[in-house]
């Protein structure tokens, strides 16, 4: 399955959408199903959360 054909979550509309409908800038993904799309924002939370904890380690 190409990119264009799985699902993305757009950050400017919080819609969920199919293929390339937005531009790259507003998108996170790709994502096999749109439920997975729909969780973007928590889940780019929850990794950044962890990068963030892990500089820490490194930086003490």
């Amino acid at each position: 399955m190409s990119d264009n054909e799985k699902y993305w979550y757009n950050f400017a509309t919080g819609a969920v959408e199919h293929g390339f409908e937005s531009p790259a800038i507003d998108r996170a993904g790709p994502f096999d199903t749109p439920e997975d799309a729909a969780k973007a924002p928590e889940l780019l939370r929850e990794r950044s959360r962890a990068w963030a904890e892990e500089d820490a380690r490194d930086d003490a």
